[in-house]
This record gives structure tokens, sequence and C-alpha cells, in this order.
């Protein structure tokens, strides 16, 4: 059979919370990375149609199919129709919770049933280990197949005859399914799941149950984000959870690596890492939703973040058990998506120096703080190190949120960043009675970088916040940020001036933003950049700007895919989405903007209240301690 690639909005993700698995429309699994999502794949024709192997699962004949989820779920539907009948493939991933298991072994489960017979199914099984570095030997065993490969090992139960390859890296089968008739292809990884149809199907069941338990879902008018953007709010949700690790709470920034910004070009990076940067925006979303376990999860991180290094070498991006032992690495003997290498693994941005993570760091657990959290005295003693490194450390260049790979610049983004951090850490101590902290240094440094940046970050030219300090003329979507994290008011004048740059010259009529005008040390060009324009809807909404807003968010909502997933960018000539799929950093913002709209319609008394504004610390500190004295009973 002649594969090519597929689209990426014509791709599902499932997921157990180690893992997750790429399936598209035409039934084939071609993105799986095993044990965890870091790890080196099993199937990567995502990457290279011929080499990178596959789990294919689908009619022999012309077909049509489409893919939806489970309500509320992660569990992936795709239906085939053809001349003569239709048919399901079933897929998931078991998830600890849901089957009582401390560790269940990795696996990936298929149902097939026949609704509409006869259908006859082909089955193709070529795993790839180590990115198809090491082609494994396939053997029969008394359920299945098992291959078996230098270091790794992948059995495949089933109910079904399936064969080996003649070269025996491979093995196929084919089935005519009648009406009615059911059955299962599991995938363990290192060890086998027994073929036992009852017990999938209670698996099945759990997962389902488990899934539509965790869900967000609410009626009425105590829901933060009710009516028609709802059902796409809790579908975010739900890949953000897929992208949470079930053991660490770390927040993978996207399940794949090297899928380019531009067809072609080289921006092709491994997103298969925790980035700080999303550290306080995914703290509001998972708990404006309800989430609370894993934004307390996520909050416990960003304090682990802080106790690990010296405040000066806090590294912007993590591994997601910890650590930054990653080396940047290129896969040569892989092509690429469509044709665009390089293919990477690991990310050199580990090693960068990023001022904007200690902002984004004190912010994420001022956040917490505000859902109830408390942050016990040793802590704060690690914080106010963070905070009083910023103090002496955030006139300094750095590589900036886009992490730029030329010369470290003065970039007015991380600047704000580093206020943010002040603020917090000083509301914070405030809040907290009888706790210690130097505060009149940390508001004497406020005050400086406040005046830095409203003096060298602003330009009059523009009329627009810049850059970096001393541009007259550069725009960055990240100062749409400013009122967001309460730099300056959604009215102020340079405010507004920003959104309006914004506007003009880096969106597009679509609502879509560019991040950036400028060099970045790279060639080529990138695609505009979902978050940015979440950021974008955000900012008009603060601004009471709600029918623009409402606009702009429509029209990027026109770019999700039909199962409701979002990319790190959009081209938007070829209308498809580019970069690593699904992106935490996108999906988080969609949640965020659908909120920030949400409140705009629920507020009488004016636009809605910047990031960490709507509920004070006053009013937690009359009902929780913020700073938790040890117990000396």
């Amino acid at each position: 059979m002649q594969y090519q690639y597929t689209r990426l909005a014509e791709y599902g993700a499932i997921g157990d919370g180690n893992t997750v698995a790429f399936i598209n429309r035409d039934g084939s699994i071609d993105w799986c990375p095993f044990p965890h999502v870091e790890s080196p794949s099993v199937f990567a024709a995502l990457l290279d149609v011929d080499r990178g192997g596959r789990f294919a699962v689908q009619p022999t004949g012309s077909f049509d199919s489409v893919q939806q989820y489970r309500d509320r779920t992660n569990v992936l539907e795709t239906t085939f129709r053809t001349a003569s009948g239709e048919a399901t493939v079933t897929d998931f991933m078991p998830v600890s919770e849901a089957t009582r298991s401390d560790d269940p072994p990795p696996a990936v489960y298929r149902r097939l049933e026949c609704a509409d017979g006869p259908l006859e199914l082909a089955v193709q099984f070529e795993p790839r280990f180590d990115y198809a570095q090491d082609i494994p030997d396939i053997e029969l065993t008394a359920d299945g197949i098992v291959a078996l490969g230098d270091d790794d090992r992948a059995v495949l139960s089933s109910d079904l005859s399936l064969e080996p390859a003649a070269d025996g890296h491979a093995a196929s089968a084919t089935v005519t399914l009648e009406t009615g008739e059911c059955h299962w292809l599991v995938l363990g990884y290192g060890e086998a799941v027994p073929l036992e149809p009852a017990a999938h199907q209670k698996t099945l069941t759990d997962t389902v149950d488990y899934w539509q338990a965790w869900t967000h879902d609410c009626n009425g008018t105590d829901c933060p984000v009710g009516g028609q953007w709802h059902d796409l709010a809790v579908r975010s949700s739900l890949i953000l959870k897929l992208l949470i690790h079930r053991q660490s709470g770390a927040v993978c920034a996207a399940p794949t690596t090297s899928l380019p910004e531009d067809l072609g070009g080289v921006r092709n990076w491994d997103y298969r890492y925790n980035w700080i940067r999303d550290a306080a925006f995914t703290v509001r979303a998972l708990a404006e939703l309800g989430h609370l376990a894993e934004a307390r999860s996520y909050f416990q991180l960003c304090l682990d973040h802080c106790r690990q290094h010296d405040p000066a070498a806090v590294p912007p991006v993590y591994g997601l058990h910890g650590g930054s032992d990653f080396e940047e690495r290129v896969l040569d003997h892989l092509e690429g998506y469509r044709g665009s290498a390089p293919v990477r693994v690991g990310n050199a941005a580990r090693d960068q120096h990023q001022l904007d993570i200690y902002g984004e760091l004190v912010l994420a657990i001022y956040e917490a703080v505000r859902y109830g959290e408390s942050v016990t005295t040793d802590d704060w003693a690690v914080m106010c190190d963070l905070i009083d490194y910023v103090c002496g450390g955030w006139d300094e260049p750095d590589a900036g949120i886009w992490e730029v790979r030329n010369d470290p610049q003065q970039f007015v983004y991380s600047k704000v960043m580093c206020w943010t951090a002040l603020d917090r850490g000083i509301k914070l101590a405030e809040a907290a009675d009888g706790i210690d902290a130097p505060l009149e240094r940390w508001r004497i440094c406020r005050d400086d970088v406040r005046t830095a940046i409203l003096e060298r970050g602003f330009s009059d030219h523009a009329n627009s916040f810049v850059r970096a300090f001393g541009d007259e003329d550069t725009l960055d979507s990240a100062n749409l940020l400013v009122p967001v994290v309460g730099f300056l008011p959604p009215d102020d004048d340079r405010v507004q001036g920003t959104i309006d740059a914004t506007l003009d010259r880096l969106a597009t009529d679509d609502g879509l933003v560019r991040r950036y005008e400028g060099d970045d040390g790279l060639p080529g060009a990138d695609s505009p950049f979902v978050v940015s324009s979440f950021w974008l809807v955000t900012a008009l909404a603060l601004a009471g700007r709600t029918e623009e807003a409402t606009e702009h968010f429509e029209a990027i909502l026109e770019y999700a895919s039909p199962l409701g997933l979002l990319a790190e960018a959009i081209d938007p000539e070829a209308g498809e989405q580019r970069g690593n799929f699904p992106q935490a950093y996108s999906h988080i913002g969609l949640i965020n903007s659908a909120l920030a709209l949400a409140d705009a319609d629920r507020s009488s008394a004016g636009p809605p209240a910047p990031l960490g504004r709507e509920k004070s610390l006053d009013d937690v500190a009359s009902s929780t301690e913020i700073i938790r004295r040890p117990n000396t009973e």
C-alpha cells in the first residue's frame, strides 16, 4: 500500500498520562513514543512516511472516514464507510486511575466493530524502535506477535490471524467483518496484555467513565465558560490533561517533535518538555475549569523549580521527570514531516537565559495561592532568593520568551515579567502577616523596572510597546500581556496603542497574529502563532472591545481541527495547521480567552479584571494561611 503524509488537522490524539499516540482518519497510528512521550518513538510515519513505521487498520477498498471523540473523553472513534458496509475502530489507552492500577503496562487498545457488513479490513503492523533506527524482528506468539529490537520489546495481542512479512520486520492481516462482529488489537510495550475481550471491554468502559467524571461539565449561570464555546473549552482541557504527566504534574508543551512552523524550513523543534513560560496561564486555566488537583500539582512543580537551582541558573525548560538532560541533536536518517528536515530531538533552549521565567514562576505561585494553596516558610525563603535575584539581574539582556538564537537583547516582555515577579512577591508578603521580606528594596526595584519599561520600552513613533529597549519600531505580540498581568490598566492609551499596532502590523485579516517583527537568528519565516492570536483576543476583551474580541476569537476557531485540536501555528495561505501538535500553549490560550470573553459578557461594571485581580489575597488570607508556618506542637 502506498502511504502519504497526512494533514495535521486529520489526526486525533489519545494518551494515558505517560505518552500520546496519533491516529489519522485513515486509521493509522503514525506517531507513538513509548513508554513516555519524551521517549524514542515506536511509530514515526509522521516524520518519515516510508521509514518511520506505523500501525494501520483500514478498509482494503475505497472508503470515506470520519473521526470523533466519545463525548467528553479522550477515547477516539474512526468510522469507515464503504460501498458494502460500515465499521468503527475505537482507540484508547487505559489510564491508571481508571483501571485502579498504580502502574498499568503501557498499551494501546484498538477495538474493531462492524455496524454494517460485510466490510473487509486490512491490518498493517510496522513497529520501528528508537526513531526508526532499530528495525525489530517479528515473531509469532500464541495470541499474536512480538516485535524484538535491540533494547525494546512490543507485543501485539489479537484474535485476528496476523502473519509476519517475508522480511520478518512487519506483520499484517486481512479480515472480513460481518454485522455485529468485533475484534481486538492490543499493543503492549515491554510486556503483553493478555487477550481477554470481556476484560478489554470493561477497560474501555472504565476509561470512558474516568474521562467523563474528570471533565468539567456544568450548566446554568455559574459555569465559567458557558454558551457556544463551552464544548471547545472542555476539549482544550482534555487535551491539556493528555499533556500533563501523571506522576510529576509537568505539562508537556506538545507531544511531538520537529513538525515544521514552515514547510521546508528549519524551524523544527522538539516540544516534548515542560516550559516554565506556560506556568501561570496553565494554573489559571485548570483552576477556573475546576481541575484544582492538576492546578495544585503544577503549583508544586513550580515550587520545585524554585528549590532546585541557584536563582541565576534556573533553566527555562525541564524534562517531564525533572532535570534538563536532553541535549539537542539531529536525526539525519528521517526526512521530516512532508520533507521538512532537520528532525531534532532534545532542545537547546535548556541552556538559554530567559528573564521572563521568573515572573511566570512567581505569578503561577501567586495564582495558585488565590485558589487556596499556601506556601511554606521554607518555600517562601527560596522565593525571596528568586525575587532578590530579579532585583539584581532584571536589566540583563536575555534570549526572551521566543528563545531567539542570535545575540541576547533587552526584551521588553522579559522586563514586564521581572516587574510581575516583584509585584506579586510584594503582594504575597503584604497579605501574609508577619512574614520577613525586604519589601522596601523590592518596592524601589519594582518602581525602577516600571520606569525603565515606560521610558525605554514604549515608542511614541510606533505608539506601542516595542520588542526591545531602544527599538523605536519593532513589535512583539508578547506585549499584549501588559494589561493581562496588570502592568497597566487595559484602558491606558499605551495599551490601546499596542493593541492597535498589533492589529495593523502583526495580525492577518483572519485574526491570526505573528509573534514578532525583526531578526531571530534563523533563516526563513514562521507562520502566525496561535497563542499570540488568543492574546490579542484577551487584550481586546480586557479593554472592553468585546465585539472585536469575539470576531477575532471566532476567526481563530475556524482553523481548529474537526476534533477541536490546535497546533502551534497556522499557515493562513494554505489554511493548514503548522508546528507541533496539539500545542498546550494554544489550548491554554483558547481557555483563557474564552474565560475573558465570558467575564466580559457577565460584567455589568465594565471590562473584566486582568489576571490575578479577580479575587484579592485579602479574601484568601481571611480563610487560610498564605505563608504556612511549620507546626511546632
